[in-house]
């Protein structure tokens, strides 16, 4: 977790020009479990690594860990 509270990720999925943002680990991993039906050990290897590509999968998955914004005094 950051200072500013969040570890914002971006999910990118194959040619999708759209990312899908989540606000933790946590939230990022169920997703990948129940919509993209990804097994937990390439769930595992995605976050660990930030891409995950066939023929592990059978579609392109990367994830960018988003910097937090600066803090306003």
């Amino acid at each position: 977790m950051t200072a500013s509270g969040l570890d914002w990720l971006d999910l990118r999925v194959a040619d999708d020009p759209h990312p899908r943002r989540f606000s933790s680990e946590a939230s990022l991993r169920a997703y990948l479990l129940k919509v993209e039906r990804l097994s937990p050990d390439a769930v595992m290897d995605l976050l660990a690594h930030g891409e995950l590509s066939p023929p592990a999968v059978r579609r392109e998955y990367r994830v960018d860990r988003l910097a937090p914004a600066p803090r306003t005094p």
